[in-house]
């Protein structure tokens, strides 16, 4: 019985690596372009995003299986996709256009 995965880890893992990817990227280029200096920082700031990035999809991943069901966690990370999404390109094409 304890070698068993149970049913609903499968919903929240790919939700966590699917889902999770796409808020790490969302929310990187939202410090990205509101971070101090904004998207034209002198100074190599991309290293930074990328090491960003990935402590983020993996906190994202790890705090996936908190939620009660793979139905749940596909929900709530579908929502905040579409709202950190929709905030990135809100200051892309409409502040910094």
């Amino acid at each position: 019985m304890a070698n068993e995965i149970r049913s609903d880890w499968w919903g929240k893992a790919s939700a966590g690596a699917i889902l999770g990817f796409g808020l790490a990227l969302s929310l990187v280029g939202l410090y990205a372009y509101l971070g101090p200096g904004g998207i034209d920082a002198p100074g190599g700031r991309y290293s930074l995003m990328r090491y960003l990035e990935a402590l983020v999809w993996i906190a994202v991943f790890s705090f996936c299986f908190l939620f009660r069901s793979g139905r749940a966690a596909w929900v709530w990370l579908g929502a905040a996709n579409l709202i950190a999404f929709v905030a990135l390109f809100a200051c892309r094409f409409h502040f910094f256009a």
